[in-house]
C-alpha cells in the first residue's frame, strides 16, 4: 500500500475509535433479587407450595436461590433452569413452551444446555428492558410456579421502573 492510503485507513481507524460507546445495561440488584425470591416462597407457602425460587441476573447467573423447608431436591435445579431460560429468550417459559409446540423450527430449543421448557420462568423487567428472571420449582404444575413467580413481581413492581 501507498503510504497515504496507509496514513488515511489508519486515520479512519482512529475516528471509528474515539466515536465507540461504552454499553450501559441495566442489572437486578441482590436486595431485590432478594425480596422477589422471598416473596415467590412465602407466596407460594401461603397456597400450600413447597418450592425453591432461583433468581438469576440478565445473562443468566445466578443471584439468589431461597428453597422451602419442605421442598424437594429437584426444585433446587428446576428453578434455576427456568429461571435461565426465561433470562435468556426475554420470555416466559410458559411462552417458549407454546413456541416449541407449534414452531416446527423452534423443537430443538429444549436440547439447549441449561434451558428447561416448562412453566414456572418469568422474565424480570424494566420497562422492555429484561433485567433478569425469576425460576420457580415445586408447586404441583408449572402453571401453578409461574402464578407464583408472576405474584411475586407483582409485589415489587414499584421497584421495577
Amino acid at each position: 500500500m501507498k503510504p497515504l492510503q496507509l496514513l488515511t485507513l489508519g486515520g479512519l481507524a482512529a475516528c471509528l475509535a474515539a466515536q465507540a460507546e461504552v454499553a450501559s445495561e441495566k442489572n437486578i440488584t441482590l436486595p431485590l433479587a432478594t425480596e422477589i425470591a422471598s416473596a415467590v416462597v412465602q407466596g407460594c407457602a401461603a397456597k400450600g407450595y413447597n418450592v425453591t425460587a432461583t433468581v438469576v441476573d440478565r445473562a443468566g447467573s445466578v443471584r439468589v436461590v431461597l428453597r422451602a423447608d419442605k421442598a424437594g431436591p429437584h426444585t433446587l435445579d428446576s428453578s434455576r433452569r427456568k429461571a435461565y431460560t426465561a433470562a435468556s429468550t426475554k420470555r416466559s417459559t410458559t411462552e417458549v413452551l407454546e413456541t416449541v409446540q407449534k414452531n416446527p423450527g423452534a423443537q430443538h430449543l429444549p436440547m439447549i444446555d441449561d434451558f428447561l421448557v416448562v412453566g414456572g420462568g418469568v422474565p424480570i423487567k424494566v420497562g422492555d428492558e429484561v433485567i433478569g428472571a425469576v425460576g420457580v420449582g415445586g408447586a404441583p404444575g408449572g402453571h401453578l410456579d409461574e402464578q407464583c413467580a408472576t405474584a411475586a413481581l407483582d409485589t415489587v413492581k414499584a421497584q421495577l421502573k
